[in-house]
């Protein structure tokens, strides 16, 4: 990071953190799995700044829905709007620490050095995706909100039974490692899980008339033990010094 995104990291933590005890603290973070690369990279300088450590810790909307309902002990939880407020309303997440974090399109990739398809245009999309050998996105079973609203738009599209035979479906994880595997031609997956990995190519946005937007909220559990770091930590998530980040990241501030 920059020294003036790091001294905005130290403003973010404020000086709430002054009246934090001597002893480092340990905060578990679950997130869900395209938010985990801005939360990974705000890490070294919070653990640098505060002396706390922070393990990350990261699963489809539907994996940490069901670790949470589970038992699964955290202190943060970065999942869905929908997902934290079930989670306030059920006592599991303390009213009133959840915030919006971010927001986030789908876009298509393909391998590092393959020919880019025009995907300008919803028709233009539709012709790539029928065009393509294969077609690699998240498996909607497994809870992934990318892979939920592809198999939903490629019904309204009406090329669902043309792609069925030819999709590569990923459980979880990144759709780019199909794509640079050629386990899939193309791929499918939020801009932010395409953005820095290696062997892939971004190759645009969705169409805007069929864009889908998924937006990441942030929330404290209320049986967090280290409460008041992880309170810490949440302001930097929603701080001036991670909207650099989310920008290097393929995402937009919510």
């Amino acid at each position: 990071m920059t020294l003036k995104t790091g001294l905005l990291l130290g403003a973010a933590i404020g000086i709430g953190m002054m009246a934090q005890p001597a002893s480092a603290a340990e905060i578990k973070v679950l997130t869900t799995g395209a938010f985990k690369s801005v939360v990974v990279a705000l890490v070294p300088e919070f653990e640098k700044a505060t002396g706390h450590k922070v393990v990350v810790d990261n699963g489809t909307v539907g994996q940490l829905q069901k670790r949470v309902d589970g038992g699964e002990t955290f202190d943060v939880l970065v999942l869905s709007p929908k997902g934290i407020e079930d989670y306030i309303k059920s006592g599991k997440i303390a009213a009133g620490s959840n915030a919006r974090l971010a927001k986030v399109g789908v876009g298509v990739m393909v391998k590092e050095g393959a020919p880019k398809p025009d995907v300008s245009t919803v028709d233009a999309f539709k012709q790539a995706l029928l065009k393509a050998s294969t077609v690699g996105y998240i498996d909607p079973a497994s809870g992934g909100s990318s892979g939920i609203y592809v198999a939903g738009l490629l019904d309204k599209l009406g090329i669902a039974d043309q792609i069925k035979p030819k999709a590569k479906l990923q459980q979880g994880g990144h759709v780019s490692d199909l794509v640079k595997a050629g386990t899939a031609e193309i791929g499918i997956h939020q801009i932010s899980e395409i953005v820095g990995q290696a062997g892939v190519t971004l190759v645009g946005p969705l169409p805007a008339e069929i864009q889908n937007y998924t937006v990441y909220v942030v929330g404290l559990s209320t049986a967090a033990k280290e409460a008041e770091a992880a309170k810490a930590f949440i302001r930097v998530l929603t701080g001036p010094s991670a909207a650099g980040v989310l920008k290097s990241k393929g995402m937009e501030g919510a």
